[in-house]
């Protein structure tokens, strides 16, 4: 039998792309963890040959059990699952509780030879407590629970994944045009400036799986508790509204406004995505760093589609629909 990899959120983003890279291996016997085993997506994993798995991530036991016999484990929370409904501080401790029930269920896993725990930078740390971003947060609560079990640290690696493609079809990015205005252009509000430098994954859906296989290949490289960037490319704000309306045929202008402006346009998500944008504009280049960082270079990562690629293809599929 195969070595088996379970895969947390298998029905979303970064699960879903793990689980597509690894069947493409044959060399995996592959466990998808899922909330509810009577979907059309469950029913098409398993037609793969997917083992699917009915757990609760809320539920540390009902993940011992679903992790059994795992030789690794692939873990993902959350923190906008509820966000709209709960707020900040709600969201927030709900993923330090999911994340610590994955990562002691991890531990108490015999089998377990690799557990790679999708983070983000601890911002806290690396801006001095000047930028505090929520969603980070959580995560780097669950980082310091795994650093201080030895036993599951020395079999973890670290993966940041960074901003999606897709991410320009929410609201507050997705550049828009103004009736009565000059239909070839399109406008785009943030409240911070179009400099504010973004690093990128891409497509999420392809991509985040690409990195799961190397490191899943390259134990030696990725153990033991290794940082690993899943990013393709770089672009600033103001590059990446451009980039999208090029695609369009348009010709794009940014809007610098005003933070409450941009929080009553945008109530509850606004403030969100701003504090991220304010700790990318305050760190710059180092807003991914603080540790000994592994590129898709230091991987050999191929295949990867990166942001403007992304796009062409997002819009390929809305002009076939």
């Amino acid at each position: 039998m195969s070595k088996i990899v379970t895969v947390v959120g298998a029905m979303g983003m970064q699960g879903g792309s793990v689980v597509r890279a690894l069947l493409s291996t044959n060399n995996y016997t592959i466990r998808a963890i899922t909330r509810n085993r009577n979907t059309d997506k469950t029913k098409a994993l398993l037609s793969q040959g997917v083992d699917v798995v009915e757990a609760d991530i809320n539920n540390m036991e009902s993940l011992r059990a679903a992790f059994a016999g795992s030789y690794a484990i692939y873990a993902v929370t959350n923190f906008f699952d509820v966000f709209a409904e709960v707020g900040v501080a709600k969201s927030l401790d709900i993923e330090v509780k999911q994340g610590i029930n994955l990562a002691k269920a991890a531990a108490a896993t015999a089998s377990l030879r690799h557990y790679i725990w999708s983070t983000l930078p601890n911002s806290h740390r690396l801006s001095d407590g000047k930028v505090i971003v929520p969603h980070y947060e959580g995560k780097n609560q669950v980082d310091d629970y795994i650093r201080a079990v030895p036993a599951l640290f020395n079999k973890t690696t670290f993966l940041w994944v960074t901003f999606y493609a897709v991410n320009i079809n929410y609201p507050w990015y997705m550049p828009f045009t103004i009736p009565n205005s000059n239909p070839a252009k399109v406008y785009s509000v943030w409240a911070t400036p179009a400099w504010v430098p973004i690093k990128l994954v891409g497509d999420g859906a392809v991509n985040v799986g690409l990195f799961v296989k190397s490191i899943l290949e390259q134990p030696q490289k990725a153990l033991p508790g290794k940082f690993v960037l899943a990013a393709t490319d770089d672009m600033t704000a103001g590059e990446l509204v451009a980039a999208w309306a090029h695609l369009q045929g348009k010709e794009s202008v940014y809007l610098e406004v005003d933070k409450e402006t941009y929080y009553n346009m945008w109530p509850i998500w606004g403030e969100e995505m701003d504090i991220s944008h304010m700790y990318w504009e305050l760190m710059k280049d180092q807003s991914f760093s603080g540790e000994s960082v592994l590129t898709k270079d230091d991987l050999g990562v191929t295949g990867l589609v990166d942001t403007k690629a992304a796009f062409a293809k997002m819009q390929a599929d809305t002009v076939g629909t």
